[in-house]
């Protein structure tokens, strides 16, 4: 029985489309329909956000623009990773 609270939406797709989503949703373990569907609500909230302004006080805002404004400060694990040699400029190993 059909719940009175759901609304279909139908879709047409051409065969790799659907292909390329059936693909998506089995590696996510999801059906196609599951799959879809949380993909068009995060579209869906993704538009919403990037269509709404921020709002703050003049305090706020005055404390954001300091923050962003300010000298990034260095973070030790991305310096190392820096120095480190990329797997193609080390010795080979010998085995």
């Amino acid at each position: 029985m059909r719940s009175p609270n759901l609304v279909a939406i139908h879709l047409r797709l051409t065969e790799t489309e659907a292909a390329l989503i059936d693909r998506a949703a089995r590696l996510r373990g999801q059906s196609r329909t599951a799959f879809v569907r949380a993909a068009a609500k995060q579209a869906a909230a993704d538009a919403r956000s990037e269509a709404s302004p921020w709002r703050m006080s003049a305090e706020a805002f005055e404390a954001f623009t300091r923050a962003v404004s300010a000298p990034a400060a260095p973070v030790p694990e991305m310096l190392a990773s820096l120095r480190r040699k990329a797997p193609w400029e080390q010795a080979p190993v010998k085995r």
